[in-house]
């Protein structure tokens, strides 16, 4: 007897006690990488990661707009036809295109971060190495090594995208814009002092610069923690996290880390999955029209002013006969003026012009509503060019557009980044990317060759691609606006 009741106290002692041993396993808390980012919130972190990683916009401005500058001086150096001024700029284009797929293959494979500093190595090895061409075919080689690099400096965006809280990506992705009009007003003033002094050479070695220098502030940026918790790397993502936090004075939510493991990370084939089938078709045809237009305004604008299409000197010329050498000559050689400078800056200062309306556009009508409209008033301003109009005129309407193709680029970047999962959002930028350098390379065959032949046909042709566009963005069937980034398909 006495046995049995030492046996049921027992039992009572151990169910007093099992309860008080297993509670804290019942109790343990747990969060996801997006509730750390949006209870650590915004802070200095993300300011010095929106410095650093914004600034990349510079270099690739540099980079890209560095064509439009020296075309009229490597046209009269190796003595080129148009269509070999506009093959320079589609190369740089093409060989974008086929790397901006295959970096964002490896993003998704094995970082962000590895793929971004590879970029800005290659870019900036053979950016310097372009000063030295001996000849075009060189030149146009060695340019499209650098259209190479640059194509990875899209990982930037995505490192910038997947750090920030949900209600600060629709403000401080649209700012980034800010860069790439640093980049590209950095570039034409160079421009402007170095090709008549000491020439185009040196002015591709200065430029070089600034993606040299950026290399060595990568350091200061960690990988994505999205990126590591794909992988099962959760205790990387964690450190990241928590230096987050100490940096921005915050705190960590309590628990543990938990996500999903994915080993299906970036394949194509989840791109054109049904559920994202429609958008990816629909991304795809927009990114291609919008870079259509983007460097078609550009070049055009470079045309526009080299060969001095402006209304009332066209009709100047008629009246004089136009029988000069210079005029009939397939090699046309003009080197820009002053004056040519300080209008290519204005109407370059007009990338900023409508940021303002375009952040309260993206937060506001959401991201499809505001593209939509964008695109349509970029087909109307493309218009506009054919009517006979003065140099005051010509740089209104160059600076309306420069405004509205930015703000159309500005949208469509952060829908790309926000509408796919971690484990395929640098392929499915990557992808979208290389359809955009589409669009770039057929566009200086139409702002640089058929422009001079048809300028209206050419007009209608951008109008024209800019209307599809503004359709495929109203009928996209994901609105992001608000939306938390998804980890998982």
């Amino acid at each position: 007897m006495a046995t049995q009741q030492k046996e049921v106290s027992n039992a009572i002692g151990l169910e007093e006690i099992g309860p008080e041993r297993q509670e804290p396993k019942k109790e343990q808390k747990t969060f996801t990488v997006e509730e750390a980012v949006e209870t650590i919130g915004f802070g200095r972190f993300h300011i010095a990661l929106f410095l650093i990683m914004g600034s990349t916009g510079v270099v690739e401005a540099m980079e890209i707009m560095l064509i439009a500058v020296v075309s009229p001086l490597i046209r009269c150096e190796w003595q080129l036809n148009d269509w070999q001024v506009a093959l320079v700029t589609t190369m740089v284009f093409f060989g974008y295109m086929i790397f901006s797929i295959l970096f964002g293959l490896l993003a998704d494979r094995y970082g962000r971060w590895k793929i971004l500093l590879i970029s800005f190595l290659w870019g900036a090895y053979f950016s310097l190495l372009t000063s030295f061409s001996p000849s075009y075919i060189w030149f146009v080689f060695l340019r499209a090594m650098v259209g190479c690099g640059v194509s990875g400096h899209a990982q930037g965006l995505i490192i910038k995208t997947e750090f920030l809280p949900t209600k600060y990506r629709g403000y401080m992705l649209p700012l980034s814009q800010v860069f790439w009009l640093a980049g590209s007003l950095l570039i034409i003033g160079l421009a402007s002092v170095i090709n008549p002094t000491i020439g185009w050479r040196w002015l591709i070695r200065i430029a070089s610069i600034p993606g040299i220098i950026l290399i060595l502030a990568f350091k200061f940026i960690p990988e994505s923690a999205r990126y590591n918790v794909s992988t099962g790397n959760n205790k990387a993502a964690v450190a990241t996290l928590e230096r987050i936090a100490k940096m921005n004075r915050s705190v960590m939510p309590e628990g543990i880390l938990v996500e999903p493991v994915n080993e299906r990370r970036g394949r194509f084939s989840d791109l054109l999955d049904s559920k994202y089938l429609r958008t990816t078709l629909q991304i795809w045809i927009i990114w291609l029209g919008i870079s259509f237009a983007y460097y078609g305004v550009i070049l055009a604008s470079a045309e526009l002013l080299e060969r001095d299409m402006v209304c009332s000197l066209q009709t100047a010329v008629k009246e004089l006969g136009d029988d000069s050498e210079e005029s009939r000559s397939p090699c046309h050689c003009r080197l820009f003026a002053p004056s040519d400078y300080r209008i290519m800056i204005i109407s370059t200062i007009g990338e900023i012009a409508l940021n303002p309306l375009n952040i309260l556009g993206i937060n506001f009508l959401g991201r499809r509503l505001s593209l939509s409209i964008t695109m349509g008033c970029t087909a109307l301003f493309f218009l506009f060019l054919n009517i006979c109009t003065t140099s005051t005129g010509l740089i209104g309407f160059l600076f309306m557009l420069r405004a509205l193709v930015a703000a159309n680029f500005n949208t469509i970047y952060i829908y790309t980044a926000e509408v796919y999962p971690t484990t395929i959002r640098a392929l499915g930028m990557g992808t979208s990317g290389s359809l955009c350098r589409i669009g770039a390379m057929v566009a200086p065959f139409i702002a640089q060759v058929l422009m001079s032949a048809s300028f209206l046909g050419a007009l209608c042709l951008f109008s024209g691609m800019c209307v599809v566009c503004a359709i495929s963005a109203f009928t996209l069937p994901i609105e992001t606006k608000g939306r938390a980034l998804q980890q998982m398909k």
